[in-house]
């Protein structure tokens, strides 16, 4: 191994200290703040978004911080966890809440910005928070200047920099200069990001000798060289410090300097940027540090890490929102080799396609699930029971007692597996009350049974529904389609097909799509399946999960290949039951045995049809019911492992 900067045998990259809270988006682009009239929630704070971004690009990145005791505070520490981010050294501060910021984007360099931080958790870090072999544990420590404006997070930065010094440590400071957390600007003005304070330059330049990188805007360099002139103040600063300094200018790009200060900026290596149309330029810094510091801690040349950095920066100046904006590497390298530059990166369907998929994902296990979404049938049950539909509701909420029961066994027998449910929000909202939250896989249906062409039930408009689903919840749209139908009933299918695609891309819900072939097609061919997934994937439609009837071995391995082919990020494929019996359905599971995308079941009918049956008829209590429906539901279990095993 080549020379390299860092102390080895290190566990984590690195170690960022500072801000950590959430970011309240305007989703009316243009309006006023005043006039906005919903937000979009998501992790944020310039350290809490860069050991996201830096995570997200593969590096061992913590979090070092408070959050208040509260829902924001968790949802912040599971964001970064489910990023990779090591976050134990978060602290929970028992009396403080979370911080908080409302964010405006009235125009592409307009964006209203309140911080709401008074007496917040992040900002009540205190030195004895900081853990020395948390610090030694890592190569690097990145400190964001926020953190050095109050005495008590002073403190700490300083007691973080005399470890991360002591055990050779490299220290990283992102001047982050925002002059309302300094108490120069309005309380409601977030938005300034210049005010000359001799005061701060002074308290800044204290600090700059104890660190080996620092980066900043042309402002914030201003600010810690204490002058109006950019060439002046980083004069100043390299008088404080031998430190590699990175200035950022913007749509150029950055410049990198090492020793003395050049007579012009441009006698020394200017990085280009990425030239794109920009939304909002909030995020981008710290995008732009992401991305150095992913290039900067595997010893990359100066000239890689600012690709990375101003590659980072210009996809994120192009989205709504901070940290959830950043690329993965699988963007980055589309980016990097796309034979004509992406100047419109909202409008690119792979990136667009590469940014949903190349995250960090829930990883299911084998999926067991029970499928209740079903309608006329239970209106058909009830009606012949003697009951009111209405009780329909009341049953599939103790089909939820019938899989906590499950699950439950499952766990007890050390099975590594997920349970889950299908279940619609006519006669089943309750019961997706219950589910969700649990972890559980859980879909439910949009298309109106049996419809053909595809009709959704709340009409056309599929996206207006999705805005009160829960993220968690997975969009499931049966069709009945074969690639032989006559052109007007399939161009109708596809279109319809395509617009519930084109919602779960804006909604940001995975999407399931169940194809069923009719069985009184004229058209016999026995490909019949395998052509009308490829006719979908032809035409640009790329679900995260299908459910598809039994195959054949040989089919399957068809099947795998072309999923394989075609969509390397498929989450996978989940067996239908069409109320077949338990015995078909096992043999259906045989047949997948080998397959390498089929991912588990999704049965219904084969499992409540019956029981439910006996229990509209008044012949069977609730308790019966479930201990029923669990016997069915773990028969099929039973049934798919001893396929698989």
């Amino acid at each position: 191994m080549g020379q390299t900067r860092f102390a080895s045998g290190r566990q984590l990259d690195l170690i960022c200290l500072g801000r950590l809270g959430v970011d309240l988006y305007a989703q009316q682009v243009g309006a006023r703040l005043e006039d906005v009239s919903s937000f979009a929630k998501y992790l944020g704070g310039s350290s809490a978004n860069i050991a996201f971004g830096t995570a997200r690009l593969g590096l061992k990145s913590a979090m070092l911080s408070r959050v208040g005791d509260d829902h924001m505070g968790r949802f912040l520490v599971e964001s970064l966890a489910r990023e990779g981010c090591d976050v134990s050294g978060i602290k929970v501060d028992p009396e403080r809440l979370t911080a908080l910021v409302l964010l405006g984007l009235k125009d592409r360099e307009t964006f209203p910005l309140v911080f709401y931080r008074e007496n917040c958790a992040d900002m009540a870090l205190r030195a004895e928070d900081i853990s020395e072999a948390f610090i030694a544990s890592s190569k690097a420590l990145l400190i964001t200047g926020t953190h050095f404006s109050t005495d008590s997070v002073y403190k700490a930065s300083i007691q973080a920099l005399d470890y991360a010094a002591k055990h050779n440590v490299k220290r990283v400071l992102d001047i982050d200069y925002r002059p309302v957390l300094w108490g120069l600007a309005g309380k409601a003005d977030g938005e300034t990001r210049f005010v000359a304070d001799q005061t701060v330059s002074a308290h800044v330049q204290k600090i700059l000798p104890r660190f080996d990188l620092i980066v900043g805007t042309e402002e914030e360099f201003l600010i810690a060289g204490g002058s109006e002139d950019l060439l002046t103040a980083l004069r100043t600063v390299r008088g404080l410090t031998p430190a590699t300094l990175v200035v950022k200018l913007g749509p150029q790009g950055c410049t990198v300097i090492h020793g003395a200060i050049p007579s012009r900026l441009e006698d020394g290596a200017i990085y280009p940027g990425v030239r794109v149309e920009v939304l909002n330029v909030l995020g981008a810094g710290d995008a732009f540090m992401s991305g150095f510091l992913s290039g900067w801690l595997v010893d990359a040349s100066d000239e890689r890490c600012s690709q990375l950095a101003n590659a980072c920066g210009g996809l994120v100046v192009s989205r709504h929102a901070c940290a959830p904006a950043m690329p993965t590497p699988a963007e980055l390298d589309y980016l990097f080799n796309s034979p004509v530059p992406i100047t419109r990166p909202d409008q690119d369907v792979t990136l667009q396609r590469l940014h949903r998929v190349s995250v960090p994902r829930k990883a299911w296990k084998q999926l067991f699930i029970f499928a209740f979404d079903h309608r006329w049938q239970l209106v058909d049950l009830a009606q012949r029971g003697g009951q009111d539909p209405a009780r329909i509701s009341e049953i599939k909420q103790l089909f939820i007692q019938a899989i906590e029961r499950v699950e439950k066994k499952l766990a007890e027998q050390g099975v590594d597996a997920d349970v889950g449910l299908l279940a619609d929000q006519r006669f089943g909202q309750d019961a997706l009350n219950a589910a969700s939250g649990r972890g559980w896989w859980i879909a439910r249906p949009v298309e109106v049974q049996n419809s053909r062409p595809l009709a959704f039930e709340h009409g056309r408009s599929i996206g207006s529904n999705l805005i009160g689903w829960p993220q968690e919840q997975i969009i499931k749209c049966l069709v009945q389609y074969h690639p032989d139908d006559e052109p007007m009933l399939r161009l109708e299918q596809e279109a319809q097909l395509k617009a519930v695609y084109d919602a779960s891309l804006v909604s940001g819900h995975e999407l399931l799509l169940e194809v069923i072939p009719p069985k009184d097609h004229p058209s016999t061919y026995p490909d019949v399946l395998y052509r009308s997934l490829k006719r979908l994937y032809n035409l640009g439609i790329y679900p995260a999960w299908w459910k598809i009837e039994a195959q054949s071995a040989e089919d399957w391995k068809q099947l795998d290949a072309l999923i394989h082919e075609r969509d390397p990020y498929c989450r996978g494929v989940v067996l239908l039951g069409l109320n077949a019996s338990a015995q078909f359905l096992a043999d259906g599971f045989k047949q997948a045995g080998q397959s390498t995308t089929c991912r588990g079941f999704a049965v219904g009918r084969t499992i409540f049809q019956e029981p439910s049956k006996a229990w509209m008829a008044g012949e069977i209590d609730d308790e019966t019911l479930i201990a029923r429906v669990q016997a069915t539901f773990e028969q099929l279990i039973n049934a798919w492992r001893s396929a698989r095993h």
